[in-house]
C-alpha cells in the first residue's frame, strides 16, 4: 500500500469519485489507499459536496509551508502519552474540527470541542486552550459561551479556584435531548402555521406533514437517546476484560 502524501493526480481521481457518487472506501480501493486517508483528505478540504481537488493540493502545499522546524516545537508537537504519534493527533485533530464544522459549528468553536475531546483529561483552562490553539483569550470566551448554550461544554472549578471547560459522557446525553426538544418547537410552530394559513390550503398542507414527521423523529430520538444512555456509562468490552484498558 503506498504511502507518502497524496498526488495531484490522486485528488483529481477523488474529485471524480466523489462527482460519480462513490463511497469512500471504494475511492480509496481504487487508489489503494487507506479510506481514512480518503475521509481525511476530503473532510478537511470542503467535505463531499465541496471537494475540489485544485483547492486541497495547493491547500496542503501551503500547510506544509507554514510548518517550519521553529512551529514544529510547539504545544501540539510536545511529547504524547501513551505512545501517540503527535502528527497523527494534530491530523486527526484537524479532521474531528472538520466534521464538526460538516455538522454545524462555526470553525471556532469546532477547534475547541476537538482540543477538548482529544484530552485525557477531558478538560482544559482558558489559557491553556490559547495556548494549544494559539488563538486570542476573546475568541477562546466566545467559543466556549457558545458550545455552552448547546450544553456541548460545561464549566466548573479545579482546587486552584481555576476555571476549567470541560466534556464528559453526559454532555452528548443532554446535547441529544436539547436538539428532540428544539424539534418539538419546530413541529409546534409548524402546526401554528397551519391555522393561520388555513387548513386544506397547499402552504398548510405542507407544514403540517414537517409537523407531523418531525413529531416522530422527535419522539423516536428521545426514545433512543434513553435507551442508548446507558452505553455512554459502560467501559468497552476490552476494557472491562483487562485488555486495551491494562497497563
Amino acid at each position: 500500500m503506498p504511502g507518502g502524501r497524496l498526488t495531484q493526480q490522486e485528488r483529481q481521481q477523488i474529485a471524480l469519485g466523489l462527482g460519480d457518487g462513490l463511497a469512500y472506501a471504494e475511492i480509496a480501493r481504487r487508489l489503494d489507499r487507506p479510506t481514512s486517508t480518503v475521509t481525511r483528505e476530503v473532510m478537511r478540504n470542503g467535505g463531499p459536496t465541496g471537494y475540489r481537488s485544485d483547492l486541497a493540493h495547493r491547500a496542503t502545499e501551503r500547510r506544509a509551508r507554514r510548518r517550519s522546524p521553529s512551529s514544529s516545537r510547539g504545544p501540539q508537537s510536545a511529547p504524547q502519552p501513551h505512545g501517540r504519534d503527535a502528527e497523527a493527533v494534530r491530523e486527526y485533530e484537524e479532521m474531528f474540527t472538520t466534521v464538526m464544522m460538516a455538522s454545524g459549528l462555526p470553525k471556532m468553536m469546532a477547534r475547541v470541542l476537538s482540543c477538548l475531546y482529544t484530552t485525557d483529561a477531558g478538560s482544559l483552562t482558558a489559557s491553556e486552550l490559547v495556548q494549544r490553539l494559539q488563538v486570542s483569550p476573546a475568541s477562546i470566551s466566545k467559543a466556549i459561551a457558545f458550545l455552552e448554550s448547546q450544553d456541548l461544554v460545561r464549566r466548573e472549578r479545579d482546587e486552584r479556584r481555576r476555571e476549567r471547560y470541560v466534556v464528559d459522557d453526559d454532555l452528548w446525553h443532554q446535547s441529544t435531548v436539547a436538539s428532540a426538544q428544539a424539534l418539538v418547537q419546530v413541529v409546534e410552530v409548524a402546526r401554528q402555521g397551519v391555522g393561520v394559513l388555513g387548513r386544506g390550503s397547499p402552504a398548510a398542507v405542507r407544514l403540517e406533514n414537517i409537523a407531523r414527521y418531525l413529531d416522530f423523529v422527535a419522539e423516536e430520538f428521545a426514545r433512543a437517546a434513553e435507551r442508548a444512555r446507558e452505553i455512554l456509562y459502560t467501559a468497552p468490552k476490552e476494557t472491562q476484560d483487562g485488555g486495551a484498558g491494562s497497563g
